[in-house]
């Protein structure tokens, strides 16, 4: 039998160099991301998994969900256990990884290989699962070998030793894209809270410049179309734009004052 997998989107658009929007869920259900895919305006939806409560039958349901509406998936796992979290969420249908706490080249060696198929070049350390992907025929095949290549690498730059050693970062084979961590590059520097600061701004342009030399693509998080254009004048194409928790907060904060006003309060 002829088997053949489902093209990955983001994949797909970055070979193409094509601009990519995602948006960021700290939910796992599947209508969450369906209000996505109904809103038409976005190619891949992010699940933020360092930070969300979730169970492995979530991360397939998300998947599913996603694939109705013609979304790529991307999700981001924790440091620890990241082989374990990344495979997983391959088999359950993730299209991409963002890794967090990279620190070291080691690290990001340990990353990529995480995703790869496992071959005799040693490229990778994912061997043959039967999860969702994989489940009835593709198991083994050149096609499950071949989604778990066009799987799409991303890393958080985001520790103070990962930019001080962020030339050999960027030089392991394999990063499709990086990720600026402003927040935790301050805390890492003893600067808590200085995330928007002057310093670690010129930081993270000095990280997106040396991404686009490596041909390495930077993707940056956003809130507003005015926050992605000053990353536009750097040459980033690919957003994150807003999250579901921080909409909702702002949302909640802002007519619940008003209202409050309204009634005298």
């Amino acid at each position: 039998m002829t088997t053949r997998m489902r093209p990955n989107k983001l994949r797909t658009l970055l070979k193409n160099d094509r601009p990519t929007i995602g948006t960021h869920l700290f939910a796992s259900w599947g209508s969450a991301v369906e209000v996505v895919g109904h809103s038409g305006c976005f190619d891949y939806v992010e699940f933020v998994a360092q930070y969300a409560p979730f169970d492995l039958n979530a991360l397939e349901d998300f998947c599913r969900a996603a694939e109705l509406h013609q979304l790529g998936t991307m999700i981001k796992v924790d440091q620890e256990p990241r082989r374990f979290l990344a495979q997983r969420a391959i088999g359950a249908g993730f299209e991409s990884v963002l890794f967090a706490d990279c620190r070291t080249p080691q690290d990001a060696e340990e990353c990529v290989r995480a995703v790869r198929a496992e071959d005799p070049q040693g490229r990778g350390t994912h061997g043959v699962a039967a999860r969702r992907i994989a489940l009835m025929h593709h198991g083994g095949s050149a096609a499950y070998a071949q989604t778990l290549d066009d799987s799409v690498v991303v890393l958080m730059i985001e520790k103070k030793t990962a930019v001080e050693r962020l030339e050999e970062v960027l030089s392991v084979p394999g990063i499709d894209m990086v990720q600026w961590g402003p927040a935790d590059y301050a805390l890492s520097i003893g600067k808590p809270g200085c995330g928007l600061s002057p310093e670690v701004k010129r930081v993270e342009k000095e990280v997106i410049a040396a991404a686009h030399r490596r041909g390495i693509l930077a993707r940056a998080e956003v809130n507003s179309v005015d926050d992605a254009r000053y990353y536009m004048d750097l040459g980033v194409q690919h957003f994150c734009l807003g999250s579901d928790v921080f909409i909702l907060f702002d949302w909640l904060r802002r007519n619940g004052e008003q209202l409050r006003k309204a009634l005298g309060e």
